[in-house]
C-alpha cells in the first residue's frame, strides 16, 4: 500500500472512530522539497501520527503545531524555509520553502472530506478544495464525479468559482493553490484555496506473461500504476506470480487495446518475444494515446522488429516512439533488475528527464511543481 493511500485510510478510520484529528497538508513549495503539494501528515489527540509532508524535515515542529490547534489555535498556513530560524532548528536543509496548512478536521469539513476520500479509494476522479484564509479557513469542498459535495463556507460565488477551476485542474491532474477575491471572484488574491486533484492512477499494460512482467508489475503497482498483464495464451496466465497485477487478461493485444483508453501518463510494455504478438501489440499501442511504449529484446531483435513495422506502414517517426530495447543502462541482468531499469525509464520519460546520474547533473533534483495560477 502506498504511503498516500495509508494516510487517506487512516484519516477515514480515525474520523469514523470519533477521534479529534489535525491534518497538516503541504499546499505550496517554492524551490526544492522532498514531497509534492498534497502530502499530508495526521496527528490525533492522543499523539498518534500518520503520514509525512517533508520526509522528516519539519514533522517534529508540526506535531507541536498540531497540539496548539487541538488546544484552540485557529487553522493557519505555516511557512518553513532554509533561512528561517525555526526551519534550521527542525532540519529543513533541502534549500526550498514549504507552506503547510494545519487545521483540525471538524464540523462541515469532515463529511465532505470523507466523501471525497472514499471516492478516491474507489478509483473515481476527485478534487478536494480547502479554503486557507479568512474566518471560514479550513472549509472543504469535494468535487466527486463532477458534482460538488459540501462547501467552503465563505461565499456562494467562491464555491462556484472553485468548482469550475477544480474541474479544469482535475482534468490535468494538477494540484495547486488558486487565489480569489474576497467575494469569491476569480480576479483578486485575498483568499487562497488549495485544490488537490486525485486523478485516476496512470495505467501500465504489460503484454506477455513472463517473469519480467511479474517483476515489473510489483514495482509499478508500488509507485501508483494500475497494472494489467495481458497474454493470449491461457496457460501462461495461470501462475500466482502475476498476483501483483490489478488484472490479468487473456486476449490478443490489439483486440484488448482497442477497448482501452490510454493517455500521456500511461505506458504499454511488450514483453512477448514473439512476432505474432509483438507486432499487433506495438501497432495497437502506437494507435493509442499511451505516452510511453517500450519493448524488451536485443538490438538485433529490435532491428528486425522495426523492419517489420516499417513493412506494415509505420513511419520512422512513429517507430522512434518505441523505446526498444527499453530501460536505462544500469547493467540489469535478472528480471528484478530489468524491472528497475524499465520502470526508471518510464518514470524519467513521464517527468521529461533523461535518467542520468544525479551526481553528474546540475540544477534542482526535483522539478518544481506547477506554479499557482493567479
Amino acid at each position: 500500500m502506498s504511503p498516500e493511500r495509508a494516510t487517506r485510510q487512516a484519516l477515514l478510520h480515525w474520523l469514523s472512530d470519533g477521534r479529534r484529528v489535525v491534518a497538516a497538508t503541504l499546499v505550496e513549495v517554492i524551490g526544492s522539497a522532498p514531497l509534492d503539494p498534497g502530502a499530508t501528515m495526521l496527528v490525533d489527540a492522543d499523539g498518534a501520527i500518520e503520514g509525512s509532508v517533508t520526509g522528516g524535515c519539519v514533522e517534529g515542529a508540526l506535531v507541536e503545531e498540531a497540539r496548539r490547534v487541538l488546544a484552540g489555535r485557529p487553522a493557519a498556513v505555516t511557512t518553513y524555509g532554509i533561512s528561517d530560524d525555526v526551519a534550521g532548528e527542525v532540519g529543513l536543509t533541502c534549500g526550498g520553502t514549504v507552506r503547510i496548512f494545519v487545521r483540525e478536521i471538524a464540523g462541515d469539513a469532515g463529511p465532505s472530506l470523507a466523501a471525497g476520500l472514499t471516492a478516491v479509494g474507489e478509483g473515481r476522479p476527485v478534487a478536494i478544495a480547502t479554503l486557507l484564509d479568512g474566518p471560514a479557513a479550513a472549509g472543504t469542498l469535494a468535487l466527486v464525479d463532477g458534482e460538488p459535495v459540501g462547501g467552503l463556507g465563505a461565499t456562494e460565488l467562491l464555491d462556484r468559482s472553485v468548482v469550475r477551476d477544480a474541474a479544469g485542474l482535475l482534468a490535468q491532474g494538477v494540484t495547486t493553490v488558486r487565489r480569489y477575491g474576497a467575494d469569491g471572484a476569480t480576479m483578486g488574491d485575498e483568499l487562497r484555496v488549495h485544490i488537490h486533484s486525485f486523478a485516476p492512477p496512470p495505467r501500465m499494460v504489460l503484454f506477455g506473461a513472463i517473469d519480467f512482467s511479474a517483476a515489473l508489475a510489483r514495482l509499478a503497482r508500488e509507485v501508483g500504476y494500475h497494472v494489467t498483464i495481458c497474454d493470449a495464451r491461457p496457460a501462461f496466465l495461470e501462475s500466482s506470480r502475476f498476483a501483483a497485477a490489478h488484472e490479468v487478461v487473456c486476449d490478443w493485444p490489439d483486440r484488448y487495446l482497442s477497448g482501452v483508453e490510454l493517455d500521456g501518463r500511461d505506458a504499454v510494455l511488450v514483453f512477448t518475444h514473439d512476432a505474432k504478438f509483438d507486432q499487433p501489440a506495438l501497432l495497437a499501442a502506437l494507435a493509442s494515446g499511451a505516452g510511453y511504449i517500450g519493448a524488451l529484446g536485443s538490438r538485433r531483435t529490435q532491428a528486425d522488429r522495426r523492419a517489420r513495422l516499417r513493412e506494415a506502414g509505420v513511419t520512422n517517426d512513429d517507430a522512434d516512439r518505441i523505446a526498444a530495447p527499453c530501460g536505462l543502462d544500469i547493467g540489469a541482468a535478472t528480471p528484478a533488475e530489468t524491472a528497475i531499469s524499465v520502470l526508471a525509464e518510464v518514470i524519467a520519460h513521464r517527468a521529461g528527464r533523461q535518467g542520468g546520474r544525479l551526481t553528474d547533473a546540475d540544477g534542482s533534483i526535483r522539478r518544481p511543481p506547477e506554479p499557482a495560477v493567479q
